[in-house]
């Protein structure tokens, strides 16, 4: 296997550890809900060693990917701008995955159940790692929309609403989040909007290193 393609190989495992983990986890972590609770706070309370690794992991896998992907963008006859932002972008997404991993975020809604509720300067730093990877995740499809649209103009539409759907699930999952807070809805699905914004995001990094990895596919400055 060429080196190129083992690179572009690890955003396809990227997509799928990073939410099946977080998915099983949260199923069968005592006192967890997948409906009220974020993807972030199974890095506390029990085994929330095993989403630190999910999160490094998955960073360094993306960190890999995005190295793929510039690989195969710059072996357009006439590269663009693309070239240079679509990696940074998947950089960034891992960098900032792999540092929410490390440092884990604060006690919320009631989860960890033993554990106080207070704002802490790591809970800061990992909400600012937060989103850094929903922005990059959003912006991803769409800076890469037209360079692998090749001959399939669906392929650019798909990547549009990706982009689309994940600033809008990242966005109603903070407003849920504050009004659960405020105690102006409770529970609120702050937990299910998120991880619907996490799994539109990495389904569009499995599908963009499939279409990378395809023979077909052919790579537009």
């Amino acid at each position: 296997m060429r080196p190129t393609t083992i690179l572009l190989t690890c955003g396809i495992a990227a997509g799928l550890l990073v939410p099946a983990l977080i998915l099983t986890d949260g199923a069968t972590r005592p006192g967890y809900s997948l409906l009220h609770h974020g993807a972030s706070q199974l890095g506390t309370g029990q085994r929330g060693w095993l989403q630190t690794v999910n999160f490094v992991i998955g960073g360094l896998l993306l960190l890999a990917f995005a190295t793929g992907l510039r690989r195969m963008l710059c072996r357009a006859p006439q590269p663009g701008r693309e070239a240079i932002w679509g990696p940074i972008l998947l950089t960034a997404a891992g960098l900032a995955l792999a540092v929410a991993g490390i440092v884990p975020t604060d006690p919320a809604l009631g989860y960890p159940p033993d554990r106080p509720e207070v704002i802490t300067a790591a809970g800061r730093v990992h909400g600012l790692a937060g989103l850094v990877l929903f922005a990059t995740l959003a912006a991803a499809p769409f800076v890469l929309a037209r360079p692998l649209r090749g001959s399939n103009q669906g392929w650019v539409t798909y990547s549009r609403w990706s982009g689309a759907l994940v600033i809008a699930f990242a966005i109603a999952a903070g407003v849920a989040f504050r009004l659960d807070v405020q105690g102006a809805l409770r529970p609120a699905p702050a937990g299910l909007l998120e991880h619907a914004a996490l799994l539109v995001g990495f389904a569009w990094i499995i599908a963009a290193g499939l279409r990378l990895r395809s023979p077909n596919t052919v790579v537009q400055g």
